[in-house]
């Protein structure tokens, strides 16, 4: 449309002509008479039309006047109002040809208009009939068509759309509704073109939040969208296509809600979106997971809707939607498993296409999963026993039967719901009843499963056997011929049964007796030897007893106390109740509740609850009646308890096999080829747990070991991949424990796992950002996948490494750095600030766990350097208290055997300082246990005295000196708040050691610190502070043996030796003493003074809590970062 002159010849002098009655409008009136005289000048032009040639000429001036700035940027909203309303009628008379030329006098003029229109936002204003009038004018006229030519019309039409949906509400009538209508579909339809601005002024009403916002704004784009359908549908096209085709999200705000806005639009007119269905197809293909996820959420609402029809119309679609069900991200998986009921419940055509589906899906790996898969089958069939076929049902039926409690659950109280409405309340006839009649025979109690707690009938059979073991070792000896050595074998294992006695004091030499007897008596001797063979049963045992004692006694001599001690010594070991008769009988007894022909709830029990004790029951006896196990019928009933779902069942039974199996092989065949197939499964898909004793089983039961190894191996090998770390965690643990066992059989495969898979893949990449929370700790169920995973990858390269035993690759070495490395960056090896605290501490933990089981190899031990040992030990005064807690429990359990170094039970001095009163108890119990069992070992075994440096625990005190002075709490040589630290740590040990003076130990420890006082620090033996640390420490040790002994200036038993690699040879004078201040009595119970007042002292155990360490935070593990950060990639 051009902006041409007026027609007609206007008035060339210029001069306004009002209508009659009416004065001139300008600044020089008032508001009130200016409204009034505005009234009169609406009143005249609402009354004219567009015939009325001689008044619209006698008026363009009063037009031309009326949109002059004076009155449209007038600052009365009812002048404003006015005025609109002139103009609106002005555009209606002069049509099609507006007496206004300038293009910028039109955009004026419209915005102005637009402007006004927010007045039908109030509609109890008393001027809303007149904002109304308004609106139908130029509603009716299409006034806005006028500025498709104008260069800023997407402006205006942009500003008029948004004012109409923000004054839109629940007051207007429909009258209102449809002019608003009316008005932007004239736009939409009769311009050349829609743009992304004024499309998107729709579309952000139908975003969720919006349209809960403003249901009214949401109903008036619905019904624009319906109107202009056609005419918008290429430009919806081309948002959606620049979205989700091209990846160019920056086109318009709206992007991150275009599945949002599919539903929505398909919903409203499925038109709309006749070109945007075939992109969705490609989207489900995406490799990107959440976007699949997006798009499955998108779709199961569009074919799951009530009416619609959209798998009908569009198969490809349907089909590729139902490939989702296979999808490898769990998430996409649940939401389609999640979709099933209602697509079943809406549409009962679909039933078939979604049976395969869901059949695939009800033996999901994950549990989630097969717990919704249920859940969609039972909605449906409460809904209608019709909608679901036999296939469905079945599918609950099976699950009844998971491993999982909570889905076995869902099963079950599902059936019991279908039985009870369809079969009791027979709401839907006799045939529906007849068709899940099945039910009620399957259907189990559900019960709370406790585990069997007779620990200490567990540790009675515990001691029976290992006492039975020491008496068969003493039977042994004797038959060998007679030598030095012999007398002192038979000594020392008379004296480890004597500790195995009540009394030993009194027993010792009546056990002396008994063995000089077993020597002399020969039928005694054959009596004990069937007493102990694994093979004796309860009726032969009854009959040696009687024998032996009968031999021993003497009717002279009624009381007897040699006898009475014989007699306790063979009730210890005799199998009074315990043999394969009985074994098969427990046997039986678990089958029948397996079976559920048990009496079980009889007797107050439940039937899984019956199972898990007595299978636990069987593996304490697998352990100490192994032969006992010998039967065909016993094995056979194991291997039942394997195909069991209940994870605690199978595993136990695992054990059982491994305790019992040796010579299954040989002796049971026909067992061994069943129970193959079923270890190798577990051993690859088992959960964890039962992966690993699916391993040990094989390795302790077959001879041909190598091929089943090799069998498992190699799939799991290749199927490794990071992308679902949840189904990584078993692979990894079997590969660990197949390294462990069988190191050589995968030599290069192994190397090669650990340096490009376990390193650069899986440990040297965090691929999903942790939570951020501020706990250290989170309950083993909140554990990401991706920190279990790292977690078994760490345990897989120190298995390799314990299986190898020799570190000729320097693969020692490298794996050693790694574990430094997680520990001196807190637990994040990447140091991206990916991780999640509690991530972060497992990682540590796990760490720390690794070197403690490498320093019990001694190839190993020889290559930790101090430095690696030192942030190690740093690790029981962890942030975490669940660190430090898992951690001491790990040390203390390598230490009692004798497998830990004695310079790891100096770590045990760095507890001195916990804040939390229960670690500092059970780290004291730990020394003490520790000292006594180190100091009984070397009464007991009086040959190993070469061994002395590594048994004696005095020598502990010159490891927890080294200890302390590298502390990096231990800053300033001479702060007396620092020595007091000192000195506490040191009497937490030193308590322990001087509570005994054995062979005159206070003088042996005080000639130990003055020899170290002779050296300098092995470790920086070039570093004047360094060495000026270890002096003043040991001036406070010796201060404390001084003041705490009477006996240290007597001359030392032996001459201490000190470890060649914390301590130099001898070769400067004796350091002056420099204890000052510290040297006051101490307390002996070591309180905390300098740093409690800012450590939290409380246990953590709910997880929310989390006493800080002892001066453990990052800062404390500063000084250890450079020296573990220069490791290189292992291998």
């Amino acid at each position: 449309m051009c902006f041409m002159a007026h027609s007609k010849n206007r008035a060339t002098d210029g001069k306004i002509t009002y209508p009659p009655g009416v004065k001139e409008i300008s600044d020089k009136i008032s508001k009130e008479e200016m409204v009034r005289r505005l009234k009169m000048v609406v009143k005249t032009f609402m009354d004219m039309d567009q015939d009325s040639e001689e008044e619209k000429e006698l008026y363009l001036n009063l037009a031309l006047h009326l949109a002059s700035d004076f009155f449209l940027k007038h600052p009365d909203k009812d002048v404003r109002l006015l005025v609109a309303c002139c103009l609106a009628d002005i555009f209606r008379i002069y049509a099609p040809e507006a007496p206004y030329t300038s293009p910028d006098k039109l955009k004026d003029i419209f915005m102005f208009i637009t402007r006004q229109l927010k007045g039908l936002e109030d509609t109890k204003s008393a001027q809303f009939n007149r904002y109304f009038y308004l609106l139908e004018n130029i509603a009716w006229v299409k006034s806005y068509n006028i500025c498709f030519e104008l260069e800023d019309s997407n402006e205006i039409f942009t500003q008029l759309y948004r004012t109409l949906f923000q004054v839109i509400n629940n007051g207007h009538n429909q009258k209102v509704h449809m002019h608003m209508v009316d008005l932007m579909s004239s736009i939409v339809c009769e311009g050349d073109s829609v743009s992304q601005e004024l499309l998107d002024t729709v579309l952000v009403n139908l975003v969720p939040a919006h349209k809960n916002l403003n249901k009214q704004a949401y109903d008036l784009a619905k019904a624009l969208l319906k109107r202009t359908a056609q005419a918008i549908e290429p430009y919806i096209t081309n948002f959606f296509n620049q979205v989700l085709m091209l990846g160019k999200t920056s086109v318009s705000d709206l992007s991150e809600h275009v599945f949002d806005l599919i539903l929505e639009l398909y919903n409203i007119d499925s038109h709309l979106l006749l070109s945007v269905l075939p992109q969705l197809e490609f989207k489900l293909k995406s490799n990107d997971n959440d976007e699949r996820l997006q798009v499955v959420k998108l779709l199961a609402k569009m074919f799951g809707a009530k009416d619609s029809e959209l798998a009908s119309q569009n198969k490809p679609l349907w089909q590729c939607y139902l490939g989702r069900f296979n999808d490898i991200h769990v998430p996409v998986r649940l939401e389609c498993v999640k979709f099933a009921s209602h697509c079943l419940m809406n549409h009962p055509d679909l039933a078939k296409d979604l049976t395969e589906y869901l059949k695939v899906r009800s033996h999901d790996p994950e549990e989630a999963i097969r717990h919704d898969v249920i859940v969609s089958i039972v909605t449906a069939s409460k809904k209608d026993l019709s909608l679901v076929n036999d296939q469905l049902l079945n599918f609950v039926r099976e699950r009844t039967l998971d491993k999982r409690w909570r889905v076995r659950k869902e099963a079950m109280m599902g059936l019991a719901q279908i039985y009870k409405k369809y079969a009791l309340q027979a709401e839907a006839g006799k045939e529906a009843a007849k068709q899940i009649s099945w039910i009620k025979d399957k259907l189990l109690h559900i019960y709370y499963q406790n585990s069997i707690d007779d620990r200490a009938l567990n540790e009675m059979w515990k001691c029976q056997n290992m006492l039975r073991h020491h008496v068969k070792d003493l039977l042994d000896l004797i038959k060998q011929p007679k030598s030095d050595s012999y007398s002192k074998a038979v000594f020392s294992k008379v004296m480890v049964i004597t500790r195995n006695l009540p009394d030993p004091g009194k027993t010792q030499d009546f056990v002396k007796k008994l063995a000089q007897v077993l020597e002399e008596d020969e039928k005694i001797r054959k009596q004990l030897e069937t007493l102990v063979s694994p093979s004796c049963s309860c009726k032969q045992a009854e009959v040696c007893v009687k024998e032996i004692t009968k031999k021993l006694g003497s009717p002279k001599q009624p009381s007897n106390p040699f006898l009475e001690m014989v007699k306790f010594l063979l009730e210890r070991i005799a199998p009074v109740h315990i043999d394969t008769e009985s074994i098969s009988a427990l046997i039986k007894q678990v089958n029948k509740s397996i079976e559920g022909t048990a009496d079980d709830e009889d007797e107050g029990v439940s039937t899984e609850q019956a199972i898990r004790a007595g299978l636990e029951l069987l593996k304490v006896l697998s352990f100490t009646h192994p032969v006992s196990f010998h039967s065909a019928e016993t094995f056979e009933s194991l291997l039942g308890c394997l195909k069991m779902d209940d994870e605690k069942v199978a595993e136990a039974a695992l054990q059982i096999f491994k305790n019992t199996g040796s010579k299954l092989e040989e002796s049971f065949p026909h067992i061994k080829s069943v129970l193959l197939p079923v270890l190798q499964q577990k051993a690859k898909k088992g959960p964890p747990r039962q992966a690993k004793y699916a391993i040990h089983c094989i390795h302790a039961m077959f001879s041909n070991r190598d091929t089943h190894f090799a069998q498992i191996f190699e799939p799991l090998h290749k199927s490794l991949d990071t992308d679902n770390m949840e189904q990584l965690i078993t692979p990894l643990t079997t590969l660990g424990h197949l390294a462990m066992l069988a190191p050589e059989q995968f030599a290069a495969p192994l190397k090669s796992l650990v340096a490009n898979f376990i390193v650069k893949d899986l440990l040297m990449n965090d691929r999903i950002p942790g939570k951020k929370t501020t706990k250290l700790w989170v309950p083993d169920d909140e554990v990401s996948p991706e920190t279990l995973a790292k977690i078994q990858g760490l345990k897989l390269m120190v298995r390799w490494l314990l299986g190898v035993k020799n570190n000729q690759s320097k693969s020692g070495n490298s794996t050693l750095r790694m574990l430094t490395a997680i520990l001196s960056s807190d637990g994040d090896l990447t140091e991206q600030g990916k991780m999640g605290k509690p991530d972060m501490s497992r990682l540590r933990l796990a760490a720390g766990c690794a070197v403690l089981r490498l320093a019990q190899e001694p190839c190993y031990h020889e290559i930790i350097t101090l430095e690696q040992y030192q942030l190690c030990a740093l690790v029981i005064n962890d942030e975490c208290y669940q660190v430090r807690q898992a951690f001491a429990q790990k040390l203390q359990k390598g230490l009692c055997r004798l497998r830990l170094p004695l310079e790891y039970l100096a770590v045990f001095t760095l507890c001195a300082k916990d804040p939390v009163k229960e670690r500092r108890a059970h780290a004291r119990q730990c020394l003490v246990k520790n000292i006594n069992l180190r100091r009984e070992y070397l009464k007991q075994h009086a040959a190993v005295s070469e061994k002395l440096i590594s048994l004696l625990p005095e020598y502990v005190v010159p490891y927890a000196i080294h200890l302390l002075v590298h502390d990096p709490d231990y800053v300033k040589v001479q702060d007396i708040e620092q020595l007091k630290d000192i000195k506490e740590a040191l009497w937490f040990v030193l308590e322990i050691l001087m509570a005994k003076n054995e062979n005159n130990s206070h003088a042996f420890i005080r000639k130990m610190v003055e020899n170290i006082k002779q050296t300098k620090d092995g470790q920086c033996p070039d570093d004047p502070k360094i060495n000026e640390k270890l002096y003043t420490v040991c001036d406070v040790a010796m201060n404390i043996v001084i003041s705490k002994s009477t006996t240290y200036s007597l001359e030392s038993p032996k001459d201490p030796v000190l470890p060649a690699r914390y301590f130099t040879q001898p070769d400067k004078p004796k350091a002056a003493n420099v204890l000052g201040a510290v040297n006051k009595p101490l307390s002996a119970t070591g309180k905390l003074q300098t740093k409690l007042s800012r450590m939290e002292t409380i246990s953590n155990a709910s997880s929310n809590s989390n006493p800080s360490s002892p001066g453990r935070s990052k800062g404390r593990l500063v000084s250890q970062k450079k020296t573990a950060h220069s490791y290189t990639l292992p291998f």
